[in-house]
């Protein structure tokens, strides 16, 4: 993304280095720490949590650049803030914090190109041996693992936290790579996250003593809002100086700044030898750097949505649709639910039926909705639910099976197969069936053709879902609008009772009533 890209740079270095000195400041003048510790404090504490952002966002859904800009930033800033809180930690150590910013410049200098070196000959080697099938698939996670081991030792060896930055630059090249399938990878990647993230915080958090926590005092919890109504906002005013964001995309940016599992293994590494060293405040590492997670976590994570919501970034339920398929039915499904205030989105792989799509008004996007990096950079703000409307029976199953960690398994739709397959498939390798089992694409479209159309019919007392019944034989209920534009769509095992105050989207014959939209 054009826009997002310049920005996300700017927050890992001008907004880094921002957060970097306001919480320097703050730990020597609140918390009362002497220089060296509150140096390293203050590096510590420049990194977010990818790990607590990203569930943030997948439940929150924000409209804009803003999601893509704090999902990246969360991911590149963790290289970058361990890096710096090692060469800090090293200068301590060695009684040279007063040649902090040489030491920090040649030592960042030296990470990053073994960190670049060998993410890429880690990703290098690892396509190499997917793509001549040199790896059997049921190895493939563990020589995925090994590798990324082999890749974290060897750089770690050569630069302090080299490492980190290697398996991350891995992992990007992997991820935007057209070469091989990863799918699978994430997905094990994604259970090992959850898995070693909580058990790390168990273990971390354990060797935390009450009597450590006294030790602090409130003067921590005035340098957590420092962090919070300071340190974030000005990091991000100063690196969003000058970019095309709008004024609630900015404000979401600044509201957003969870510390996690990072933070956490930095500090707890540092203190142990520091405090080994004899080194005063090295007691006090720890403790701070916790009460900044759990405070920011619970802070972040009880606020953010409602100020995406009050931002006009993100809606409590979103109703949109997610059209896989851009078809003369979707489209005018489309429109219906554009003119009812129901955001709706085309997706689909053919150029004629974007550009139709998009002459007639609608939202559309050129891409195939099974690659991996398809939606990468697309706003789902306000979508809610997809439904899968190709021509193709198996792209529609195989979407439906890519979109439920997404929209979740309740809301992936598909077309009824014209086979009459989709219900001998198991209910977890298919999504739900619309409308009915005949309404297969090919009816949809020969309707279309035949001059059917899709209609909404407002309901009242004195026009009730039975008199439209009668007054529209023929006619095929698609969905429901309720009050506040709450959709709900018909499916061959849910046909929900329009009532007066709701409004009916139909597949109305050519002969129907004139009383609709």
């Amino acid at each position: 993304m054009p826009v997002s890209g310049p920005v996300i740079g700017r927050l890992i270095t001008v907004g880094a280095v921002a957060t970097w000195i306001v919480a320097t400041l703050a730990a020597r003048f609140v918390i009362g720490l002497q220089w060296p510790m509150a140096i390293l404090v203050g590096a510590v504490l420049i990194v977010t949590g990818p790990t607590v952002v990203g569930p943030l966002l997948r439940q929150i859904r924000p409209k804009g650049r803003a999601g893509a800009i704090l999902k990246w930033e969360g991911i590149l800033i963790d290289p970058v803030g361990a890096v710096l809180a090692v060469l800090v930690f090293e200068s301590i150590r060695l009684g040279e914090v007063g040649n902090v910013p040489v030491f920090i410049l040649l030592g960042v200098l030296r990470s990053l190109a073994i960190g670049l070196f060998f993410g890429f000959l880690g990703a290098g080697t690892l396509i190499a041996l997917l793509r001549r099938y040199l790896v059997p698939d049921h190895l493939q996670n563990s020589v995925t693992l090994l590798l990324m081991f082999m890749m974290f030792a060897l750089s770690d060896l050569l630069a302090p936290e080299g490492g980190l930055l290697a398996v991350t630059v891995m992992g990007v090249v992997m991820a935007n790579q057209p070469w091989v399938p990863i799918r699978h990878i994430v997905e094990f990647k994604e259970n090992l996250q959850i898995l070693l993230v909580g058990l790390l915080f168990i273990l971390l958090a354990g060797r935390i003593n009450i009597s450590d926590l006294l030790l602090i005092g409130w003067g921590a919890v005035i340098f957590v809002v420092i962090l919070i109504v300071i340190a974030r906002p000005l990091s991000v005013l100063l690196s969003t100086w000058g970019s095309p964001l709008n004024r609630s995309e900015r404000l979401f940016l600044m509201w957003m700044a969870p510390r996690g599992i990072v933070a956490a293994s930095v500090a707890s590494v540092f203190a142990f030898q520091l405090s080994a060293a004899g080194l005063e405040g090295a007691e006090l590492l720890v403790p701070i750097v916790f009460l900044v997670i759990v405070i920011t976590v619970i802070f972040y994570g009880l606020t953010a949505g409602p100020v995406a919501r009050r931002l006009g970034l993100a809606e409590h339920e979103p109703q949109g649709v997610l059209f896989v398929g851009a078809s003369l039915f979707s489209r005018e499904l489309a429109e219906q639910l554009e003119k009812h205030g129901i955001r709706a989105l085309l997706l689909d792989s053919n150029y004629r039926s974007v550009a139709e799509s998009r002459l007639a008004g609608l939202q559309a996007h050129h891409g195939n909705a099974l690659l991996e990096d398809t939606l990468e950079g697309v706003d789902l703000g306000g979508i809610g639910r997809m439904v899968a409307m190709t021509s193709n029976d198996e792209v529609n199953t195989l979407a439906v099976l890519r979109y439920p960690e997404i929209f979740g398994r309740s809301e992936v739709y598909q077309l009824p197969s014209a086979g009459g397959e989709s219900y001998k498939t198991p209910s977890h390798l298919r999504g739900r069936i619309l409308f009915g089992t005949q309404t297969t694409y090919d009816f949809l479209e020969e309707q279309i053709a035949g001059g059917a159309s899709v209609k909404g019919t407002p309901l009242t007392n004195s026009f009730t879902y039975e008199e439209y019944l009668a007054e529209n034989q023929g006619a095929i209920p698609l969905g429901l609008i309720m009050q506040g534009n709450r959709l709900t769509l018909f499916t061959a095992d849910i046909q929900p009772h329009p009532r007066p105050g709701q409004t009916i989207l139909s597949l109305a014959p050519a002969n129907s009533s004139e009383s609709q939209d």
